[in-house]
């Protein structure tokens, strides 16, 4: 089987230094508690703070709502589809 190598997509994105207003409102529910980072896949977001909030609902509905699955299952299938998907995040 022949290797590829993908490229990753560009986004232009907003630092949480540089956030002001919505984003920095954002990104304070989106960051680690711990040290106030925000992942790179919330910070594709940060040029509309409402779909990074989206994004932040629908990512914590999914993993954390009640559900059939355990949270290692839905772990699980997040790594498998990243997996399939060639996933470098």
């Amino acid at each position: 089987m022949e290797s590829t190598k993908r490229a990753m997509a560009w986004i232009k994105s907003i630092s949480e230094a540089d956030a002001t207003g919505d984003l920095k409102r954002a990104y304070r529910r989106a960051g680690d508690p711990g040290s106030g980072n925000v992942d790179h896949i919330m910070k594709i977001h940060s040029l509309n703070p409402a779909s990074l909030l989206d994004h932040l609902h629908l990512y914590k509905t999914l993993m954390f709502a009640e559900s059939p699955l355990t949270r290692v299952q839905r772990e699980l299938i997040g790594v498998v589809v990243s997996a399939i998907n060639r996933c470098e995040y």
